[in-house]
């Protein structure tokens, strides 16, 4: 098994002590743990403004850094999402059917007190990705 840690401009820089990915190769397939991504612009890294703007702007990062591993959206197994509100469920689920197809993947969304930089939302992937 080998660790491989990525990092793509299209995507925010890490703020703190971690990777924007790590990918784990095993026999057949593998692994990427996509740490957690907030709504920032990666030209500007500057945070969005509102749930909508930051939610789609995470998606975003997240589908850079899935192709930068060399996968896709469609190849996430696993969402982990942060909110601070939960009243903006029904707009996350509305981004995840506009964003992803069926079948969906497993995810959990939970309400937050807070987010690094007053972020409203943060969401963390999982994928694997077919050698």
């Amino acid at each position: 098994m080998t660790r491989q840690t990525l990092h793509t401009d299209h995507a925010p820089a890490a703020v703190g002590t971690y990777s924007q990915a790590v990918k784990v190769a095993g026999a057949g397939a593998s692994t990427v743990y996509v740490s957690g991504q907030i709504g920032l612009d990666p030209n500007t890294m500057t945070l969005r403004n509102g749930f909508a703007a930051q939610a789609a702007q995470v998606m975003d990062n997240i589908e850079a850094i899935c192709l930068a591993a060399g996968g896709k959206l469609s190849n996430v197994v696993k969402f982990n999402v942060s909110l601070t509100d939960l009243a903006d469920f029904d707009a996350l689920n509305a981004l995840f059917v506009e964003r992803l197809a069926e079948p969906y993947p497993a995810r959990a969304a939970v309400q937050v007190a807070a987010l690094p930089k007053g972020a409203v939302v943060e969401i963390e992937a999982i994928l694997v990705i077919d050698a």
